[in-house]
């Protein structure tokens, strides 16, 4: 694998006017996605029904914010994403720092939308009483990196866009592996899976208890599906070609 000799040079990417559009098409993705996802959560009130919900909001918000933020930056919504992209070597640190601040503003801003426009507490992520930051931790890991592989495989790879362009459907497969990892962990976690998406609703309810195990688990996990699919399925005569995605 042949990573990219300039990706951490590249300080004109603070400038670039490529990189201003594609950090304000970050924030206003992230936003719609966070917006979408804590209505759900705040205003599911019957226990059973709530992980459906949540579930069924966060994929379709987030099929809708990916496919939307994809012209302009790749529509990672996500920390996670956009790490696991720069340690492939598909984003500079630069473009890479950029989008984590636009992610964790969009976050913030949609949950202070919700919280004064549907008068409802935002609630923060957070672990079940019997599970301990350990086991959170194996679980966002193990969730992310499944996330990110996803995104890998369906839009990142060089391939996807040969193949039936097949990153054309990368938005609804991004949505569907969030949804389902809800579906399965949520319970136990919350399946945040987005250090952003935790962020803005621990900052507006000031709720930090285990809040690094957001940050950790999908960082690590997110790494660690960019640096193996680099590795393992994107070969160097491929990387010759490839354009810039991201």
């Amino acid at each position: 694998m042949a990573f990219r000799s300039t990706i951490v040079r590249r300080a004109q990417d603070a400038t670039d006017r490529g990189t201003l559009r594609a950090v304000l098409s970050e924030f206003i993705s992230t936003l719609i996605f966070v917006f979408a996802a804590s209505s759900g959560s705040s205003l599911a009130v019957d226990k059973p029904a709530a992980l459906l919900i949540r579930a069924l909001a966060t994929a379709f918000a987030l099929s809708v914010a990916v496919a939307v933020g994809t012209n302009n930056s790749g529509g990672h919504v996500n920390p996670a994403v956009s790490f696991g992209a720069f340690i492939g070597g598909n984003l500079t640190f630069n473009r890479c720092f950029f989008y984590w601040i636009a992610q964790l503003l969009g976050s913030i801003a949609a949950c202070f939308l919700v919280k004064f426009g549907t008068q409802q507490s935002v609630p923060a992520i957070g672990l079940s009483g019997g599970v301990n930051v350990g086991r959170a931790v194996l679980l966002e890991t193990v969730m992310t990196f499944g996330l990110v592989f996803a995104v890998y495989a369906t839009a990142v790879d060089p391939m996807s866009r040969t193949k039936d362009r097949l990153e054309n459907i990368a938005p609804i497969v991004i949505g569907f592996i969030v949804g389902a990892n809800i579906l399965v962990a949520g319970p136990f976690d919350g399946a945040s899976m987005n250090p952003a998406a935790s962020f803005g609703p621990a900052l507006v309810s000031w709720t930090w208890k285990n809040h690094w195990v957001y940050w950790v688990g999908p960082l690590l996990g997110g790494g660690l599906a960019g640096f193996f699919y680099e590795l393992l399925f994107v070969s160097s005569s491929q990387q010759s070609w490839r354009r810039d995605y991201f």
